[in-house]
């Protein structure tokens, strides 16, 4: 057995990662998990990348070169025994790919995920890390889950947070866990994939952009209800929402009812998001609860002015209030978010300060800088 304390000194060219996720059906996580990928197998490192789902479901390519391995327990089950019992089996399967292919290191990636690498690799010599990428108190995570990850997360060689207030978190409630904090990085320049779906073009107009998953989260219900209270201040500025997700409906029917249809557009998931940044004048982050918002970093090292809610957790962290951007309180307050919009894109040249200092995001997240962070988590050299 590898206990916590050990210490691994493996040069990289001789080491092997093991990435385990649910699947990359899109989101944060699932996209920093084929970022390691990539940015690992260029180090020489040996990558194996675990999901439960197959390649039918992805939304991100996985680089050449890495070892994909699907478990094919994806699906739900039935009742606390059927789940039960599925997740044995997935442990189960997931604990004999570790002995087969013996990596240094096996890396969970959320809390499910991180749990049953902890239980597939107990015993085992390898050094099992999990990741929080989101802020647990906004989880809806089963009551079973809460008390497994209370089990395994002690048990871990380290709990990687994205923030320090999930870090703070994890140390009160799961007692005994070895807590670091790493926040994603920003590959810079942005790298495109599909669908390419280009800007439209502007003829004179500004944009509001705002990036994520149609969900409550993400707070674009506040933000509709927000730029309906300025639009006619403002004509010549439209909002667009970038994203996928079950709320679709529901946002487009909000649009309809404060009759905002020829000034915002929700024109789904894009791959080219680097486009749109460039072309954008300003970026919004209304969510309700944030882990460490990827597109909020894009947005800044893409030289964009961002206002964000001051959430519990993430956008304080990335955000230096009137240095880089711009935080809202309180959070969920349709009227401040709409005052606070209304100052930026009345003041281009405020705006123009903000951007200059945005895109020390470019260094403050650089790849270089966290993936130092996680070489020495590693134990790589």
């Amino acid at each position: 057995m590898m206990f916590s304390g050990e210490k691994l000194n493996y040069p990289v060219e001789q080491a092997h990662l093991m990435i385990v996720i649910h699947s990359l059906g899109g989101g944060g996580a699932e996209r920093v998990a084929v970022d390691m990928c990539d940015y690992w197998l260029a180090q020489g490192c040996r990558v194996t990348l675990v999901t439960q789902s197959g390649p039918d479901t992805d939304a991100y390519t996985v680089p050449e070169g890495v070892d994909r391995r699907v478990l094919g327990l994806a699906g739900e089950s039935s009742g606390k025994i059927g789940a039960a019992l599925v997740n044995l089996r997935r442990i189960l399967r997931l604990r004999r790919l570790i002995r087969k292919l013996r990596p240094q290191v096996v890396l969970g990636m959320m809390t499910t995920s991180s749990v049953l690498a902890i239980a597939a690799g107990r015993r085992l010599r390898c050094r099992v890390i999990a990741t929080e990428h989101t802020h647990p108190p906004s989880q809806e995570l089963p009551a079973i889950w809460q008390k497994m990850r209370r089990w395994a997360y002690p048990q871990a060689h380290s709990v990687v947070a994205l923030t320090a207030g999930t870090a703070d978190w994890l140390e009160e409630n799961v007692p005994g866990s070895k807590v670091c904090v790493i926040p994603n990085a920003v590959r810079w320049p942005l790298e495109t994939g599909e669908p390419q779906v280009p800007p439209p073009v502007r003829e004179g107009r500004r944009r509001l952009l705002a990036v994520g998953r149609l969900h409550e989260h993400k707070g674009f219900d506040v933000l509709l209800r927000a730029f309906q209270q300025i639009a006619h201040i403002f004509p010549n500025w439209d909002l667009v929402i970038l994203g996928e997700g079950e709320l679709r409906p529901a946002l487009e029917q909000q649009v309809a009812e404060l009759k905002l249809q020829d000034r915002v557009s929700l024109p789904g998931r894009v791959g080219n998001l680097g486009d749109w940044y460039g072309d954008s004048d300003l970026y919004v982050l209304s969510s309700r609860v944030e882990g460490l918002s990827n597109t909020l970093i894009e947005a800044m090292a893409s030289g964009l002015p961002v206002i964000a809610f001051d959430c519990d957790t993430g956008p304080r962290e990335i955000i230096r209030h009137d240095i880089d951007g711009v935080l809202v309180t309180p959070v969920e307050d349709d009227e401040a978010l709409a005052a606070h919009l209304a100052d930026l894109m009345a003041h281009p040249v405020r705006r123009e300060r903000l951007a200059r200092r945005a895109i020390d995001a470019r260094d403050r997240f650089s790849t270089a800088r966290i993936m130092a962070m996680w070489n020495q988590l590693f134990g790589f050299r």
